[in-house]
């Protein structure tokens, strides 16, 4: 796993649509930037981020990557038309989304993203959104998933969600290999400081995901209208973050940059993994994430009561 992973939401036309050649490229940018670490799911655009990924990655040498992928949403056809934008995805509703997180269901949930990816295996596997059904995620779909490792269908297991409290019960009770944090240790807010010092206590690795929180440090200038928790960032965190810009400005770095080196600064933080709207975008990141601010940053930020 590479400390540098690509979200893959993007693929499944998260918030617009892109036609098949800019999502190659996206895939293509990242391996040309050394890239190696590619998380999915089968909700992101209904499958097609997976089939996208395992298009771009099918001419590749299968030892040089790592996919994640994640379980908990079967998809099931559906009839009727219209499209996917109530959940964030510009395409046609050709499935619905049903929560299962029963061992029939993370069975079938595996087989069939398998299939998209045109994998035999994958090496990571999440409980994806355990809070919506979460006695079932930690009693049914996580036993399922050791089965599955135990099979060798996959490899690392665990679970990815913006949840701390049961991300929390999945590393207490569950023994996970990893989870993802998804938005919830980042430039901005911290509230997984005390999960992550569980997963060093316990050997249990963290992806750092939404370290932008979904947009809003993504600029050097934050400003109103851009996303947090997929939405409109609220004023008062758009001050916050401006703030926090101003002290990188002072120190010769960019919110961007602080924002994408603030979780690997963790030991326990095995990947910082960062979705991108294009191929330029990528390079961006990873041009950021080569060249960290200087450690003076994070004392001055400290000192101004902003981290």
């Amino acid at each position: 796993m590479t400390a540098l992973g690509l979200g893959c939401a993007q693929l499944g036309n998260l918030w617009r649509e892109r036609c098949d050649a800019e999502a190659r490229a996206i895939v293509d940018a990242a391996w040309e930037c050394g890239i190696r670490t590619f998380d999915t799911a089968p909700h992101y655009g209904l499958g097609l981020s997976e089939r996208r990924l395992g298009a771009a990655l099918a001419d590749r040498p299968r030892a040089e990557f790592t996919v994640s992928t994640k379980v908990g949403r079967l998809l099931e056809p559906v009839d009727g038309g219209g499209d996917d934008l109530a959940d964030g995805f510009a395409v046609p509703r050709t499935h619905r989304r049903v929560w299962d997180f029963s061992r029939d269901g993370v069975r079938r949930s595996l087989e069939a993203s398998l299939e998209r990816l045109g994998l035999d295996r994958v090496d990571v596997a999440l409980l994806h959104d355990p809070e919506f059904q979460p006695d079932s995620a930690l009693r049914q779909g996580f036993p399922a998933l050791a089965e599955l490792r135990a099979e060798g269908v996959v490899g690392a297991i665990g679970a990815g969600s913006k949840d701390v409290t049961v991300l929390a019960r999945v590393v207490a009770e569950c023994a996970p290999d990893a989870v993802m944090v998804a938005g919830r240790y980042t430039l901005l807010e911290q509230p997984a400081r005390d999960l992550l010092s569980a997963c060093a206590a316990t050997g249990v690795s963290v992806l750092a995901a939404g370290v932008f929180n979904s947009g809003l440090l993504a600029e050097d200038v934050p400003r109103a209208g851009l996303h947090y928790e997929y939405g409109d960032a609220p004023a008062a965190l758009v001050a916050r973050a401006s703030r926090i810009a101003s002290v990188c400005g002072s120190l010769g770095t960019t919110l961007p940059a602080a924002a994408i080196a603030f979780p690997g600064r963790e030991s326990v933080v095995s990947a910082v993994v960062l979705g991108a709207d294009d191929a330029g975008q990528v390079r961006r990141n990873a041009a950021l994430f080569a060249a960290p601010p200087p450690d003076a940053l994070w004392a001055e930020l400290g000192a101004r009561g902003l981290l």
